[in-house]
């Protein structure tokens, strides 16, 4: 049985769908297969050791092409700014009983400390653009953060108490943990919190 070889060469005529880089890894193992998987933050190819470089040049540009194209058809829809009001007048009526109502809610590309952010003297409220294509619970649980912020400043008993109303809220913290995590970004936004919290 030949030796598995691990030779990881760079691809750099493609990057794949997040801007990643594209590594391929030659196999005297693998015959006929070829295979895309992410690792580390790159994208791997593992394709025939056999494999002329014409043909890993198609076979990289057909799977990164692949994956692009599954990634599209899986990613849920994007929210426009009137979906994100329309979220929030839902969210405030199911579990507000109505009582918070926003002037208007928009997606920031500004937000990389905050997952969300109000203004509560225009009733304004501002949603961290990486939140698009996260779960629906997740948007939720910061649209209820933040439209609790309309209703109460600070995150005391009252704001503790309005946001229990919410259910998937510890489930929604645990999973933007994850996604901080996930993304190194030290001194991150963190669960449902707001920057300036102590």
């Amino acid at each position: 049985m030949p030796a598995r070889t691990s030779e990881l060469t760079a691809h750099d005529h493609v990057t794949g769908p997040r801007g990643e880089r594209v590594l391929v890894r030659r196999s005297a193992r693998r015959r006929r297969t070829v295979s895309i998987a992410r690792s580390d933050g790159n994208l791997v190819v593992s394709i025939p050791a056999s494999m002329s470089r014409r043909e890993e040049r198609r076979w990289v540009e057909q799977m990164v092409q692949q994956l692009r194209d599954k990634e599209q058809r899986n990613a849920p829809p994007r929210r426009s700014d009137a979906d994100l009001l329309a979220l929030a007048r839902e969210v405030s009526d199911t579990y507000l009983g109505g009582r918070a109502r926003p002037a208007s809610v928009t997606w920031s590309t500004r937000q990389n400390r905050r997952w969300g952010s109000c203004t509560s003297a225009d009733a304004t409220i501002r949603l961290s653009h990486r939140l698009q294509g996260m779960p629906d619970y997740v948007v939720r649980a910061v649209m209820m953060h933040e439209l609790v912020h309309l209703l109460v400043p600070d995150h005391g008993p009252e704001f503790r108490a309005l946001m229990a109303n919410y259910p998937d809220a510890e489930r929604a913290n645990a999973f933007l943990d994850g996604v901080t995590w996930a993304t190194h970004q030290p001194g991150g936004p963190g669960p449902l919190s707001d920057a300036d919290e102590a």
